[in-house]
């Protein structure tokens, strides 16, 4: 009888138990950057100057101003659901569920593609340490070291990620340091040098600098899982909104201040030795081979933390769609019982990420998780400006004008990206049409029931 009445007593507090609003503003900024990360531009660069006949500063900012519009909105919307935090969730429930399966399906693809990139990065900077060592062999290490860590449930403290921006932070001046002795060195430049980075009239082209630019949005890729933390934070219908518009305005002006300084050092009619890892060839070029070798760990210790996260992100977002039934339940919605995790999810991304990592490029990956993306940043645009303006009792331009806004860079973005990554995005959402078709008869009956989450 006791054990019975303690038994109760402890479910009636568990019941009981909330999340503490104990997070600040600050809090949140730091949190956002941490997830974004300062190095976020350095993994990306060799493969958008290319694409962008090396502007890739301007790249960055025309990405920042799309991010901005669609950071307001993620930042509304989770105003009007502070618990779900997911473009899945805002554009299910705000504009039809059938849409938010949609929106769930290219997020699918946005974040299995995450860990499957992080894969062939690290697999490619790798080899600057050990050359010897083939690709595969190291892509196979590292989808499995991904997979095997998240089956055992790691979690990595929010100590340890503060810890670890804060290196990479130091990191990142360091390198400026180097770079500005580097530059200051030079011989007498052209009148231009120091503006080229902008605009070069003999490189420029518009369709290549939008193309660069719908790969470059993939720096601020993760500015939005602030909004997950809305139960934690003080005041989350201010704090929420502002934190999210600041992370991406910090993230744009640092990428800037980053890819402006490496295209001063690497002209770009200099060809990269490795385009998927440029990066680490600028720092080698401004500060020696210990730089070389500094930025490489660095990038490398920094995209394994973000492929191990971003496969979890995966595997919950496979999870919340088949405990919603969008997905078939007894596969995508099961939690192994010891660790508590989606560990079905978890191998499946693995499993995609390794197969991935020799069938695409870098830039392929890059772009078709891109394709992904903006086709979430739409649809919370689109709910932002639903709920606020169409719904709301005002109807001032300043709830229309924002979203609207953000909703068109955003298509103008995706609509640049490279007609490769258009194919394959659309085979993906296709199969996903399709499979809803099959799923619903036809979409005769209910394609999504959403659920909230076991409190």
């Amino acid at each position: 009888m006791g054990g019975e009445e303690g038994g109760s007593t402890a479910s009636a507090a568990t019941a009981g138990a909330h999340l503490r609003r104990q997070l600040t503003l600050w809090h949140l900024v730091v949190y956002g950057l941490i997830v974004v990360q300062p190095t976020a531009p350095m993994p990306v660069y060799g493969v958008v100057s290319e694409a962008a006949h090396g502007h890739v500063v301007t790249t960055i900012l025309i990405a920042m101003v799309a991010m901005l519009f669609t950071a307001l909105s993620y930042g509304r919307m989770a105003r009007a659901y502070p618990s779900a935090g997911s473009a899945y969730t805002y554009v299910g429930r705000e504009l039809h569920p059938a849409l938010g399966y949609v929106t769930g399906w290219s997020m699918g693809m946005d974040y299995m593609l995450n860990p499957l990139i992080c894969t062939i990065w690290c697999s490619q900077a790798a080899r600057n340490f050990g050359p010897q060592i083939p690709y595969a062999a190291w892509a196979v290490f590292f989808a499995a070291l991904f997979t095997a860590l998240n089956l055992r449930g790691v979690k990595t403290s929010a100590r340890i990620n503060e810890l670890l921006a804060g290196a990479m932070g130091l990191v990142v001046v360091v390198l400026l340091w180097c770079i500005g002795r580097y530059v200051l060195a030079l011989p007498p430049q052209g009148s231009g040098f120091f503006t080229h980075p902008f605009y070069d009239p003999a490189t420029f082209s518009a369709k290549a600098v939008f193309t660069g630019t719908s790969i470059a949005a993939l720096t601020y890729i993760g500015f939005d899982g602030i909004s997950t933390l809305s139960e934690e934070v003080e005041n989350p219908r201010r704090n929420i909104l502002l934190a999210t518009v600041l992370t991406c305005l910090i993230t744009g002006v640092l990428a800037s201040l980053e890819v402006y300084a490496a295209q001063l050092v690497w002209p770009v009619t200099l060809k990269f030795p490795d385009v998927d890892t440029a990066y680490v060839y600028v720092a080698g070029r401004a500060g020696g081979t210990w730089l070389f070798h500094l930025v490489n760990a660095t990038l490398l210790v920094a995209t394994i933390g973000s492929g191990m996260a971003s496969q979890m992100g995966a595997a919950r977002l496979l999870y919340g769609m088949g405990r919603d039934d969008a997905l078939p339940r007894r596969f995508f919605g099961a939690i192994e019982p010891r660790q508590g995790i989606p560990a079905n999810n978890v191998m499946l991304v693995g499993a995609v990420s390794l197969a991935g990592a020799f069938a695409m490029s870098y830039e392929m990956g890059a772009e078709m998780l891109n394709f992904g993306a903006f086709i979430a940043f739409m649809g919370v645009n689109a709910a932002a400006f639903v709920r606020y303006y169409l719904r709301g009792a005002d109807k001032r331009w300043t709830e229309a004008v924002p979203p609207l806004l953000g909703f068109a860079i955003c298509l103008f973005i995706w609509l640049n990206l490279r007609w490769q990554a258009k194919v394959a995005g659309g085979a993906w959402m296709l199969f996903g049409i399709l499979y809803g078709a099959w799923k619903t008869k036809g979409f005769r009956a209910d394609l999504v029931r959403f659920e909230s989450p076991a409190e």
